[in-house]
């Protein structure tokens, strides 16, 4: 008997002037009781870090684990960061680094995928070999062209004493202005596959009726790619290089591998120079506060991604 009242006092609630949202959840409450589980270690594993991290921020750590005897100073740290002449220097190499990377990995990438969607006698295996670079380890590659960059027993360097355009070997990572452009290269040699692949899943979707009648109509293969190819692939050029722009602002393995920041801090981006104040110099509180710009950054890369998902998802239901 007290199971039916129960049963009726609920239904009485959920009345058609209870709020939406909340009426949703209630007639789908067994739907959410499936995924509690994975909500729980979400909690877990996410949102608490996030927050003690948050909370992290807001305190001075001793150079030491014992992070109980930390002392609160507000926004201290927050301002320690902002008038360090070596974040605004570490800043301007993660712009660099996320703009070189992200623009020019799209532009060859897309490039490629023009050339490979024509039919031609080894097509696929071309395609094979240039998704190599993606598909393999990022320790792995590092540590390759580590050694191909390298000073004494690089391949670079001898070839180009070999063939006489350098008297010696150059030094590509232990120079300061030419090691975040090196960087940059094995990381674009790296991401390029990705953006071909996903410019030729777009170019699959360009109707080849559209591009037969522009033809037929007189327009050349530039005309042809800007007014009709291109603007089918507007959309999935947005989320591949928002895509290509969060990877990259959150890279850490290829720069910390080859060369840990340095030379003098010129190859340091925000994710290794949070890395070595956290785990090098155990400044917990500031690393911390590092890490929550850096989730504020790509939050907002997320939400202008999410934002590109969902207009795709208007357009394709609405055509």
């Amino acid at each position: 008997m007290t199971i039916v009242t129960g049963k009726a006092e609920a239904r009485r609630r959920l009345q058609p002037g209870t709020s939406g949202t909340l009426r949703k959840i209630w007639e789908h409450r067994a739907d959410y009781a499936y995924v509690l589980p994975a909500i729980a270690v979400m909690l877990i594993v996410i949102a608490y870090p996030i927050y003690y991290t948050i909370e992290l921020s807001f305190f001075k750590t001793p150079p030491g684990l014992q992070l109980r005897d930390k002392s609160f100073i507000g926004f201290d740290n927050y301002t320690t960061i902002l008038t360090s002449q070596v974040f605004w220097k570490v800043t301007w190499n993660t712009l660099i680094w996320t703009l070189g990377s992200t623009l020019i990995s799209f532009v060859l990438g897309f490039a490629t995928a023009l050339a490979l969607h024509r039919d031609f006698i080894g097509r696929g295996v071309l395609r094979a070999i240039l998704i190599i670079p993606w598909v393999i380890s990022a320790v792995a590659a590092s540590y390759i062209w580590k050694w191909i960059y390298h000073s004494d027993f690089g391949i670079i360097g001898a070839v180009l004493v070999g063939l006489g355009l350098a008297d010696q070997p150059p030094n590509f990572i232990d120079n300061v202005s030419t090691v975040l452009p090196s960087l940059i290269v094995v990381n674009i040699w790296r991401e390029f596959p990705f953006a071909m692949i996903m410019m030729m899943a777009g170019l699959q979707t360009v109707p080849d009726q559209l591009l037969r009648a522009a033809k037929v109509d007189g327009a050349n293969a530039w005309q042809r790619f800007w007014h009709v190819t291109f603007p089918h692939l507007r959309n999935v050029s947005v989320v591949t290089m928002l895509l290509l722009a969060v990877a990259n602002f959150n890279s850490f393995i290829i720069p910390w591998i080859m060369t840990g920041g340095g030379p003098s801090n010129a190859s340091h981006i925000w994710i290794t120079h949070i890395y070595e104040l956290a785990f090098g110099r155990q400044r917990w509180g500031v690393a911390s506060a590092y890490s929550v710009l850096l989730f504020l950054t790509l939050m907002t890369l997320g939400y202008f991604y999410v934002r590109a998902l969902s207009g795709n998802e208007r357009k394709e239901g609405s055509a």
